[in-house]
């Protein structure tokens, strides 16, 4: 992977936000347009590798929003398999927030370090119920005897030969087993099983008890995809995050959370800047100190520097930008989105910590924007809503295939969930009693998120062709702004014209 550099410098473009800072300005994406220059970057040369946090790279600077109509474990497989990350959202319980962690680690399992197992007495129907109840994917089972031993295993093979599901696993397995030791490396078990035409291998420390399990079909899609497009962490699970709160049961989910898995946690309220977040914070990194921590969100350099200061693994920036949000009209509060991102980007400069640009994404071109501002990465709701992969059923508005997107403050969201109240400091806060900062809408649905992130991600490669970067990296060096008056901007977009043919990189905001 090629690394991207964590936090950004370039100089050249102070002066330019210096001087809206006298003018009184701040300024959004729309308000901008970056300056092209010489090139000779062609768009699919250019490299998006970037991070998320200290320790969790990415391989394209999306990230999917943790909001209940957004990510669960259908999203973040979808994206971490095309090398960015979902963070789970959680207007859920702990256990089930937990459970869509492994429900994704689970997914492209490179080296499975607790595989689950079945004892040789369970029928295959037994099995089969467990299997649909769990939500397991996998048809892999090593079989254990009553003594904790490995005795068989049970494939998709076994299954689909058995006569009957009532047949005992001991019945149906195989026990002519190819076993490796434990610290057996992800090559190493591909070799084995190539050699010896075997699907699974299972690991076996010095006793002889088990001790992991690789799949062959995992470790053809991790050796063929890891270099190209899945985002996996060291084992060749797909990364994933989730969102945590700040109440007192905070500790308790992320206990769930980090042992499901988890690759980073993400503290996530309206206002980062505020004594629940470092108490928060300071608790978990006590309990995990190993652990990626992420905080949001914020829009100024004062907070970031104290976040800084506090010692977070990323930054999480915007408050108000995002379609659904209210928060700006509803307190007076926030700052627009491309200001907020430049001056805590400037803030943390030189540290490592990545900043997160969280909204305000309504074209590719605010991608390209958002990064050359600072940001490392961006995290959206918007972009990704309405595919196939949001956890929201299909309707059918006016003759349009439609999905339900809402902000987590609005007041479905707050009714409904304590988190949801949590996240806006109105946690002890009757459902009906509560100060909405979003709304609930609709958005077209836009079919898989394969395609949707194949245009974002064209578009944003075609804008480092045009400024001449050939990565994030170079991105943040080369970027020169210019700002737009009003006509400028209704020049950028479509005008004077019935369009008869959409495109599919392009909706209109009215």
């Amino acid at each position: 992977m090629v690394k991207s550099s964590k936090s950004f410098d370039n100089r050249d473009i102070d002066p330019f936000f210096a001087k809206m800072d006298e003018l009184g300005l701040a300024l959004a994406y729309e308000d901008v347009r970056l300056e092209t220059g010489p090139s000779e970057v062609l768009p699919k040369d250019t490299v998006l590798t970037t991070y998320f946090s200290r320790n969790i790279p990415l391989k394209i600077p999306i990230v999917s929003a943790a909001m209940d109509t957004v990510t669960e474990s259908a999203m973040a497989i979808a994206l971490a398999s095309q090398g960015g990350i979902g963070i789970i959202h959680k207007n859920l319980t702990p256990d089930r927030q937990a459970e869509e962690i492994l429900i994704t680690k689970r997914y492209l399992n490179g080296l499975i370090e607790k595989p689950i197992t079945v004892q040789e007495s369970q029928t295959l129907e037994q099995i089969e119920n467990m299997r649909r109840e769990s939500r397991y994917r996998f048809e892999t089972f090593p079989v254990l005897n009553n003594e904790g031993k490995l005795v068989g295993i049970l494939t998709h093979s076994d299954f689909a030969t058995a006569s009957t599901l009532s047949v005992t696993a001991k019945q149906a397995m195989s026990t002519k087993l190819v076993t490796a030791p434990k610290g057996t490396s992800l090559k190493q078990a591909h070799r084995l099983m190539t050699s010896t035409k075997k699907k699974a291998i299972p690991l076996v420390n010095e006793k002889g008890d088990l001790a992991g399990l690789y799949i062959l079909s995992d470790l053809r899609r991790i050796i063929k995809q890891d270099e190209h497009s899945c985002n996996v962490d060291k084992d060749g699970h797909l990364r994933v995050g989730a969102s945590i709160g700040t109440s007192d049961e905070s500790l308790l989910r992320a206990e769930k959370l980090v042992a499901a898995g988890v690759d980073v946690l993400v503290i996530d309220t309206a206002h980062g800047d505020s004594a629940p977040v470092y108490a928060t914070l300071r608790d978990i990194k006590r309990a995990y100190p190993h652990k990626d921590v992420v905080v949001g969100n914020i829009s100024s350099a004062r907070s970031a520097k104290k976040l800084l200061e506090a010692g977070v693994d990323g930054i999480k920036v915007g408050q108000g930008p995002g379609s659904i949000c209210t928060t700006r009209v509803v307190t007076g509060c926030g700052c627009p989105q491309l200001t907020a991102v430049y001056e805590c980007a400037k803030a943390v400069r030189g540290s490592g910590v990545p900043i997160c640009a969280d909204g305000g994404i309504s074209y590719s071109g605010h991608l390209t924007i958002a990064l050359a501002a600072g940001a490392n990465n961006v995290m959206s709701g918007l972009l990704l809503a309405g595919t196939d992969e949001c956890p929201v059923p299909i309707e059918t508005l006016n003759g349009m295939k439609v999905k339900k997107y809402r902000g987590m403050g609005s007041p479905s969201a707050m009714a409904a969930n304590k988190e949801s109240r949590e996240r806006y400091r109105q946690g002890e806060a009757a459902g009906n009693k509560t100060v909405a900062e979003g709304v609930e809408a609709y958005v077209l649905y836009q079919g898989s998120l394969e395609e949707v992130v194949f245009q974002n991600l064209g578009g944003l490669r075609a804008g480092l062709g045009y400024v001449g970067a050939a990565s994030i990296e170079e991105l943040h060096e080369k970027a020169r702004f210019r700002r737009m008056t009003q006509v400028g901007l209704s020049e950028s977009h479509p005008h004077n014209l019935i369009v008869i043919e959409s495109a599919p990189n392009y909706r209109s905001k009215s």
